[in-house]
């Protein structure tokens, strides 16, 4: 599994607007040896299971037991591929030594097979603890037979009882939060206070306070954990509306009974503040990571407000901060690209800087995104959304830098609004070290900082001897073109480009880093079947629809944000090259500026060739 003595890095294969080609698995199996070469150590995949439509990403969903196995909704397939084209996956991801997790979506269900009548009582959308109306009778899509399956894997069949709230009944065609009424039936309490109570999301909302709905979860989990898949971990999706004492079960479940203790789990508890979250229950194996979403936030306000945002800030209150050992970091994700509901990009001139400081850095679980390494489609319909161009060259830079350089005690300089730095000093099994410089100015930065000590140890500091005195340094990006040298007492002044990082390591002998736009970007592997899907332009209409259904629930999160353009941080005319150059990405671009209309809707971005020769091609000769 993954590797010892090197780090761990988490990628999310997979974005809103993924293809729905069925070829998704076979894309990350031929991507596998890519992504491991780069020192990923764990995939997160899509939600895989079938749901409501033939284009849904997984975030409504029908069947948990239905991998792509049966004719259900329309389809044998998922939108991305068969039950034995995501396992061939899962064998070549395990085979290289990366951990594979699942996004479990174990809120709510959808597209039931039939109707069913209740007792239930509208309540308050905005304090779902006060009951507007009388308990009547209603009816709503609640039954789940699945007879697609035929009971194969599990013969459990959903009623309106093992469920929670709906928001539609279909007898009085009215919409509205319905709180299911009947014995020992009520919300769960141990949920996101955020509108009086926030255990209703959408769809039929699962009731895991009834002991049924608990053992066939329990059931499930061993399937995919244990019995059929052979899933390394779990992400939680809305993890803020489900019952959290029944997440910790299931994690003591998975960890104790199934004799799992490694087992991963991070969750979606998508907050900007820390109030509230608890990670860590009182007794028992039960520990759950979660997403570093004030750091998200901290990011896509730095990239907006460019020089005038204090660098010195970007970790106040943030999860990393807090509780380092719990915060899974990120840039971006598939909800908060252009167009979805909880809509909050980063600025592309910030993503290089950004992507430094979760991978660089000492604290955290850092999380890549499909979106910004392979870019995000493009396509035509009602409201198109923006083609985003791939950080694949750029991301790779610093995914290697982090595998082979970002090691042991690090030290700190923050201290300049505009420029800070920091130095790991490398451990016994990678004693390199490395230098990091990040500059939200728009002049160049410097910082004057003590070099690594090459794997002196912990605590060395200022005063330990230093193995790297004299020795001569260059930038792994290839920004900066002038090498530095380290003096006597092993001091150097490391420097970056305006609105640019770069990463210090030792160079090597007669060469130097080209920048990542020399690098190139990288020709398609597998040929076109794998990496030019197929549109289903007829499906389209149906999307929609399930996007806007998607929409509507984060909707419901109340959590939206205002956009203005990014304040430019240019480059310096000076300088060897400008910034925006340099970032990968115009750092005068941002989503409101780049078009609003796709000419040509059949772009896929390319996919990247293994490093079957490291990192040679990356250096040149002086």
């Amino acid at each position: 599994m993954p590797k010892d003595n090197q780090n761990i890095t988490m990628f999310q294969f997979f974005e809103w607007y993924t293809p729905a080609d069925h070829k998704h698995w076979i894309r990350l199996k031929e991507q596998a040896p890519i992504l491991d070469s780069l020192g990923l150590s764990a995939i997160w995949i899509p939600p895989p299971f079938k749901g409501m439509s033939k284009q849904d990403v997984g975030y409504a969903p029908y069947d948990l037991w239905d991998f792509g196995e049966f004719d259900q909704k329309g389809q044998v397939p998922t939108k991305y591929g068969t039950k034995a084209e995501l396992q061939a996956a899962i064998d070549e991801c395990h085979r290289l030594g990366m951990h594979v997790y699942l996004d479990a979506v174990l809120n709510h269900k959808g597209a039931a097979d039939a109707k069913e009548t209740f007792m239930a009582v509208a309540v308050d959308n905005n304090d779902r603890m006060v009951e507007i109306e009388e308990p009547r009778e209603i009816t709503a899509w609640t039954k789940f037979t699945f007879p697609g399956r035929k009971d194969k894997y599990s013969d459990f069949k959903w009623h309106w009882f093992h469920f929670s709230g709906v928001d539609w009944d279909d007898a009085a065609k009215r919409k509205a939060v319905f709180k299911i009424k009947g014995e020992f039936k009520d919300f769960a309490q141990d949920v996101d206070n955020e509108n009086g109570n926030f255990d209703y999301l959408m769809l039929s909302d699962i009731d895991y306070g009834h002991p049924e709905v608990v053992a066939e979860t329990e059931k499930w989990a061993r399937w995919v954990v244990q019995d059929e898949f052979g899933f390394d971990g779990f992400r939680i999706d809305a993890l803020k509306h489900v019952s959290f004492g029944f997440i910790t079960h299931l994690l003591q479940y998975i960890r104790n009974d199934l004799q799992q203790p490694e087992f991963f789990c991070v969750g979606e508890y998508w907050k900007e503040d820390l109030d509230g979250i608890e990670t860590q229950p009182k007794d028992g194996n039960g520990h759950i990571h979660l997403f570093d979403v004030p750091l998200h936030f901290n990011f896509m306000r730095a990239g907006q407000q460019g020089a005038k945002f204090d660098m010195r800030s970007i970790f106040d209150n943030t999860l990393v901060q807090k509780c380092p050992a719990s915060a899974v970091t990120f840039i971006d994700n598939h909800d908060t690209q252009p167009y979805q509901g909880l809509q909050s990009w980063v600025e592309p001139w910030f993503k290089p800087l950004a992507a430094a400081i979760i991978c660089l850095r000492f604290d955290g679980f850092p999380c890549i995104f499909y979106g910004d390494f392979y870019g995000i489609e493009a396509k035509s319909k009602d409201e198109p959304h923006t083609a985003i161009p791939a950080c694949q060259a750029m991301l790779s830079r610093i995914l290697l830098a982090r595998k082979e350089f970002a090691y042991g005690p690090q030290h700190d300089y923050f201290d300049h609004p505009n420029c800070v730095g920091w130095v790991r000093d490398g451990d016994e099994h990678h004693p390199q070290g490395l230098a990091v410089v990040v500059s939200n100015s728009d002049s160049a930065g410097s910082k004057w900082m003590k070099a690594p000590t090459g794997g002196a140890g912990a605590g060395a500091g200022a005063g330990a001897d230093n193995n790297n005195k004299n020795t001569v340094w260059t930038d792994m990006m290839g920004y900066w073109k002038d090498p530095v040298t380290v003096n006597n007492d092993g001091w150097a002044e490391f420097k970056c480009h305006p609105g640019s990082v770069s990463i210090w390591v030792p160079k090597v002998k007669g060469k130097h880093w080209i920048t990542v736009q020399e690098s190139g970007h990288v020709a398609a592997v597998g040929g076109e079947s794998s990496s030019s899907p197929v549109k289903n332009d007829e499906h389209e209409k149906e999307k929609h629809q399930e996007e806007d259904h998607h929409q509507h629930c984060h909707d419901n999160n109340n959590t939206s944000n205002s956009r203005s353009r990014s304040s430019s941080v240019g480059g310096d005319s000076n300088s060897s090259s400008s910034s925006s150059i340099k970032s990968g990405i115009s750092s005068s671009t941002s989503v409101s500026s780049l078009p609003s209309s796709i000419e040509n809707p059949d772009i896929h971005p390319e996919l990247p060739q293994p490093l079957e020769h490291g990192w040679d091609h990356l250096l040149e000769d002086d």
